[in-house]
């Protein structure tokens, strides 16, 4: 008995350590499901319980579709008026090119008309006055008034190292 517990003393004490917390892991799961006794009393108020819960869902469900629902309504009425307006658009093109006028400017006209309308609801933004970002003379092609790097192309051909 000596002679194997020094030749395998070591892999003993590790296995009897991992039966150890095997142990202790085992007994704590079955402390936390709950026993069957107590489960009894639950599950007579259960379905109870259930079908309310199911109830609800159906009418959160309900609900959700009715508003999705909604959106494809109001999302289909959108397109239908963008539909009409784009058609209007280009039966005034039609019109305007059969009688010979430029009909680019009846479409810009329409669409100031269109952004006008819009901007009288909305509070006009001014935009502030910006300075240019390179002077009136710079020029990249005349390698003039550019900064102080200047890139040249490199020489052609092989390569000096040898």
């Amino acid at each position: 008995v000596g002679s194997v517990l020094s030749s395998y003393g070591w892999y003993v004490l590790l296995a009897v350590v991992a039966v150890y917390l095997l142990v202790q892991k085992v007994s704590r799961s079955l402390a936390a499901r709950p026993s069957a006794r107590p489960g009894a009393a639950e599950a007579a108020e259960e379905p109870d319980v259930v079908v309310r819960r199911q109830e609800a869902l159906a009418a959160a469900r309900l609900r959700m579709q009715e508003e999705l629902n909604a959106q494809a309504e109001k999302y289909k009425e959108k397109q239908r008026q963008l539909e009409e307006e784009r058609r209007r658009q280009k039966i005034a093109m039609w019109e305007s090119m059969q009688e010979g006028k430029s009909y680019k400017g009846n479409l810009k006209l329409n669409q100031q008309e269109v952004e006008s309308g819009a901007s009288a609801s909305a509070v006009p933004k001014s935009k502030p006055n910006k300075k240019p970002l390179r002077g009136g003379g710079y020029n990249p092609l005349s390698g003039e008034g550019g900064g102080t790097c200047s890139w040249r192309p490199g020489r052609r051909g092989p390569s000096a190292g040898g």
